[in-house]
């Protein structure tokens, strides 16, 4: 039923009624109210919360259980049933909540990507998992992050590591996860924007370095700002084919690549091509 066009049947109005109605002052709809008292509102009061942070913190655990199982389900694959207790521990207690779009919070938990904007995306937490696990991080650690998105990947490795350089090509992304980082009381990750395939020199070599988006081939100027001893996980290939690998570079800086499964990233791109 439209409400604005209801009338009863057999009510009529007499024609001086109805001229009485028509010059009758009228009362002026609720959105005529002066705009900068809807601004001022608007500003003062933050959005209503979609979960509450125990909801939250009871999906968090149990997305650590799905991250387990999956593991088990590729023992095959990864060569082991079980990824690091910490590296769990620390996907627990982390709130990937804080690191998506308002909207998305009720999907923070599941297991799968979400869109940070731009087209870009969040990466699911059993590659965030991972890729993390794989690189067998220190608590001495400097890491490179390639590609910040909304931070959540910083984040765990800022639990993990002493320090977390991170580059991110879209300046909006970068400021946004400057923002939630910071919200979040850490201090240990640097973000600035710039061309990932170009890694960081002034603070190279890393320890570590771990690659959120996807180029062809591994960026030589990657591999030569990789520590020796030190690990990358990357994924790389064409777009339809692309695999997730683990870099390691010896004592004597030769490196040695091993396919661990297929991924679908976006794509790491060249910022110097058109």
């Amino acid at each position: 039923m439209c409400h604005t066009c209801h009338h009863e049947p057999g009510s009529r109005r007499s024609s001086a009624a109805a001229a009485i109605a028509h010059l009758a002052p009228r009362r002026a709809p609720e959105a005529a109210a002066p705009s900068s008292v809807v601004r001022a509102h608007q500003l003062s009061l933050p959005p209503e919360p979609i979960m509450t942070e125990q909801e939250f913190t009871t999906q968090r655990h149990q997305m650590v259980a799905q991250i387990a199982a999956q593991t088990i389900f590729l023992t095959a694959r990864l060569g082991k049933a079980s990824l690091d207790r910490h590296v769990l521990d620390i996907i627990g207690k982390v709130p990937r909540h804080e690191f998506v779009r308002l909207e998305l919070q009720p999907l923070a938990y599941a297991d799968t990507p979400l869109p940070s904007g731009y087209g870009k995306t969040i990466s699911q937490p059993f590659i965030v998992a991972l890729m993390t696990d794989l690189l067998s991080l220190q608590p001495t650690d400097t890491v490179l992050e390639i590609g910040t998105g909304l931070g959540y990947q910083a984040a765990i490795l800022a639990e993990l590591a002493k320090y977390v350089y991170s580059i991110e090509q879209i300046e909006e992304l970068a400021a946004e996860a400057r923002q939630r980082l910071a919200r979040q009381g850490y201090t240990n990750v640097e973000v600035r924007v710039g061309d990932g395939r170009a890694g960081w020199p002034e603070h190279a070599p890393f320890d570590k370095i771990i690659v959120t988006a996807a180029p062809d081939l591994i960026p030589p100027s990657l591999l030569f700002q990789l520590k020796r001893g030190g690990k990358m996980v990357i994924p790389a290939g064409l777009p339809d084919s692309q695999q997730l690998l683990l870099v390691e570079k010896d004592v004597n800086g030769l490196t040695s690549t091993r396919e661990i499964l297929p991924v679908r990233f976006s794509l790491l791109e060249n910022t110097e091509e058109g």
